[in-house]
């Protein structure tokens, strides 16, 4: 790690989220050693390690060293929970290929009730986690999937008719563990907003 100050070469650090899985976090540098505390300061952006002692930044910095830690280190961490959670499985449509799978929030990252946790998360495949953001899906508090009814009287094609129109009435497809299935106060937090927006709900 020393070796790493010195040379500035980049690392990869990996992250534990659960036992035996671990998310990958790239470029990293080593920009600082504490050997009383024995412990190295690692930069998640270049820039950082220019700026002197972390333990000194400037407001505007530790507000940019909090964004970046969100986006680099707590959206794929959350992506990762989410998606073992849901044993890589869409909650919807139950489509079992990774790539094509995302973990949604239930609250905004945006929202202080947002945070990247699971039960502020859904596994959604990327056609029903565009259709949830786009309030074209629903979830209600009691894990029920609907659709608005504008969306359900469209004549398009079948991926409307398929992938969207019959998804209407099914019941989400939950994590195994309780304490990972996503919250019902959240949903019922979305489902008044899905509610608000939508033309009318059956």
């Amino acid at each position: 790690m020393r070796a790493a100050i010195e040379t500035g070469q980049p690392l990869i650090l990996f992250r534990k989220e659960v036992a035996n899985y671990y998310t990958p976090v790239m470029p990293v540098y080593v920009v600082d050693d504490y050997p009383e505390e024995r412990t190295f300061v690692v930069a998640l952006d270049e820039a950082f390690r220019y700026m002197g002692d972390v333990r000194d930044l400037s407001e505007p910095q530790r507000e940019y060293a909090r964004r970046l830690a969100k986006q680099r280190l707590h959206q794929p961490a959350f992506r990762t929970r989410v998606l073992l959670a849901y044993e890589t499985r869409c909650a919807v449509c139950s489509l079992r290929h990774g790539s094509l799978l995302d973990a949604a929030h239930i609250v905004p990252d945006g929202d202080p009730l947002g945070t990247p946790t699971t039960p502020n998360g859904l596994a959604l495949c990327k056609i029903h986690h565009a259709a949830y953001d786009h309030d074209m899906l629903g979830v209600t508090p009691d894990y029920e999937v609907r659709i608005d009814l504008e969306v359900l009287e469209e004549i398009d094609g079948p991926m409307l008719e398929h992938g969207i129109q019959a998804m209407h009435g099914r019941r989400l497809e939950l994590p195994r563990k309780p304490a990972d299935r996503p919250s019902r106060d959240l949903l019922a937090w979305r489902w008044e907003r899905f509610t608000a927006g939508a033309r009318e709900v059956r």
